[in-house]
């Protein structure tokens, strides 16, 4: 559950009302590093848009896709053919987050959100990486590569495509 409230959170701030973006596609990398200084290492592909669609999907070290389609959100593990479907609970709302991050200094926004403080930094005017503390004291990095900004995306992407012999769960 933290990976995929790290990701909402990460990708909420690609709508940044400064960066005013509708849409937003990128290759990440994504860096998980403890308190003993330990790394893990996780590689894929975003596409996001307007409203609240997401479409994770990581490559390395293993295949899985995180869709978000307003407020479900749908894991598919392709290595365990294993499904999770689940509602994002309470008041969660993406846009109040991005209204909270404020510009500190040239090219870095912070915002705090659930006693968490994220960082976005641009770079050329583009989001290069988003970093916080997760709830275990790990440091979480995403940084973006080859980024493409308000492009048309086809919203039948957000739609998860759950082969039919993979087990589901539901929350």
């Amino acid at each position: 559950m933290k990976y995929i409230l790290l990701l909402l959170l990460a990708t909420t701030f690609l709508y940044s009302n400064e960066l005013n973006l509708d849409s937003f596609k990128a290759k990440f990398i994504q860096t998980v590093t403890n308190d003993k200084g330990h790394k893990l290492e996780y590689k894929g592909s975003i596409v996001a848009s307007k409203p609240q669609y997401m479409l994770w999907s990581y490559t390395f070290p293993a295949k899985k896709d995180i869709v978000i389609n307003n407020y479900r959100v749908t894991v598919i593990e392709y290595d365990i053919e294993q499904v999770q479907i689940r509602n994002i609970h309470g008041d969660f709302d993406f846009f109040k987050i991005l209204k909270k991050a404020k510009k500190i200094k040239p090219n870095v926004y912070e915002a705090n959100f659930n006693e968490i403080k994220y960082l976005l930094k641009l770079d050329a005017g583009k989001i290069s990486s988003i970093s916080y503390l997760d709830e275990l004291e790990n440091s979480i990095l995403i940084t973006f590569s080859e980024q493409e900004e308000n492009v048309k995306i086809d919203k039948s992407i957000f739609t998860p495509n759950i082969p039919l012999d993979f087990d589901i769960i539901r929350d």
